[in-house]
This record gives C-alpha cells, structure tokens and sequence, in this order.
C-alpha cells in the first residue's frame, strides 16, 4: 500500500549532491531512477549509489524522520553490517551504497537475531534520543498525541524501565532488505536508545505490517519471532507490553487519517480487528 509522493526540489539540482555523486561514482549516467518502498522520503539510484531525500513535513510523534540522526546511526551501524554503507551526506540528504538485496519477505528468525545484534551493539558516540521506556512512559506517550474516539488505553502492567539500548524505532517489512549475508535494516530516521520490546512490537503491529506489505501477518508469526529472539527476558516483556505499543500504533495511525491519510483509516482498524 502507498500514497502518491509529495512534492520535492529536484535533487539534480543541489550543487554539493552533484558534487558528491561524480566524486563517489565517476562517470554516472545522469540517470536518477526512483526506488520504491517507503511512504515518507524519496529514494534514487544514482549509478551504483542509492540517493535519499528527507521530507521535513513528514514528522510526527510517533516518526520523528530526523536526517542527521539517521546519518549518525548510518556511520556507526553500517560497518557492523546492521545498516547500509553511508558514502556522503548533505543538507537533507544522504548517499548510500546500493544494495543487491531484495525487500525482506522470510521467515521471523533472521530478523529476530538480526534486531539482537542491534540492540546488543554499543550505542553511537553521537547522542541518540531518548525513547519512552517502562509502561507508564508508553501509555504517556500514546495519550499525548490520541485523537479522540480511540478505543480506551489498556491497563498499565506497571513495567519498569530497562536499561536503555540502540533501537531502530522504525523496523517494519518495508524497511528489512535481504542480501548475501542475510537481512539488514534500511531507513535509520527513527533510531533512539530505549527499550528493544519497541522494535519487535512495530514489526508485529498488523497495521504496520498491512501497511507495507498489503497483509497481514500469517498467525503464529508474531510468537516466532519472539520464540527466536535470543533474550527471552526481552521476548517475555514485548508479550506483556504488546497491548500498548499497539494501542500507542492506534495513535499513530488515527493521527495521521486525521491528517487525511485513508490508508491509516484502514490500518487503524487493521490494527484494532487484528486478535
């Protein structure tokens, strides 16, 4: 499922991207080939490198699509083979190698251990924000941003924070890719330290989840990829705190059909029918 792109300033036209691109692939064709996927930024391929351009309209409470955090995540998760290669970056804009990996469509278990190595990795020296961590601080943020007419909030089960660690804060299928050396996480515009339950409970929201990828997940999924986290403690928490990570995705998406997006009014439901 997508929307049609908004409108952005033709990048060919940034004299320090240019620069950048016949520096880092002499001889290019000039071809800007437009890459599909997300529903926030725009993406080419440039020769063998990948553009992306940020949209600074596109923030919300829940995505804060912030460029420079993604470049400082990109510099220190790209050579652990987490992330992509980061080659340039610029005033909205960032120059990656080009993948050959295909979108992420297998089984749980690869990616299970693949977000483990994440959130066992050591935190960027560049400071990350800090995401909500412990119930209370979820329902919180949740609440701070709920449009009206939401189903109630569920009880809080009065977790405690845990230790904060290296979080996506944006990992849904459409930001997995599949390569040689197995999957590896694209679009790092969210990244935060807090709570690794964040980033299994969004892979498991079925709203996120029909949203890239037109489906929801098979039953039994959910359960799969936690069973193969490596940290049971962490797979046994996300179990607990899943109700409100997803009412907290019921915001999101109510926000943003607020906003007139009728794929979230879709999702909202999605979300919200899904057992």
């Amino acid at each position: 499922m997508q929307t049609p792109p908004r409108p952005f300033a033709d990048p060919a036209t940034d004299p320090a991207l240019v620069r950048a691109l016949d520096r880092l692939c002499p001889g290019h064709d000039g071809q800007w080939r437009p890459l599909s996927g997300g529903r926030t930024n725009r993406v080419w391929r440039v020769g063998g490198l990948v553009v992306k351009c940020h949209d600074p309209a596109a923030v919300t409470p829940l995505f804060p699509n912030d460029p420079k955090a993604e470049e400082s995540a990109l510099h220190h998760f790209g050579p652990l083979g987490i992330a992509p290669v980061l080659r340039a970056a610029g005033q909205g804009w960032l120059i990656l190698d080009h993948l050959p990996a295909g979108r992420w469509g297998g089984p749980p278990a690869p990616v299970a251990h693949l977000l483990h190595r994440l959130h066992t990795a050591a935190p960027p020296a560049a400071p990350l924000r800090a995401l909500p961590n412990g119930s209370a601080a979820i329902l919180a943020h949740a609440a701070s941003f709920a449009p009206p007419g939401l189903p109630a909030p569920p009880d809080d089960p009065h977790l405690p924070p845990v230790p904060a660690r290296p979080v996506h804060g944006d990992v849904v299928a459409g930001n997995i890719l599949t390569g040689p050396d197995g999957p590896l996480l694209i679009d790092w515009q969210c990244p935060g330290l807090g709570d690794p339950c964040e980033d299994l409970a969004t892979l498991i929201s079925p709203a996120m989840m029909w949203l890239y990828t037109g489906a929801i997940a098979p039953a039994g999924w959910a359960d799969a990829l936690l069973d193969a986290y490596p940290d049971a403690a962490i797979a046994t928490r996300t179990r607990a705190l899943l109700p409100l990570y997803r009412w907290r995705i019921m915001a999101h998406c109510a926000w943003k059909a607020a906003r007139g997006d009728a794929d979230y009014a879709r999702a909202l439901q999605i979300e919200r029918d899904t057992p």
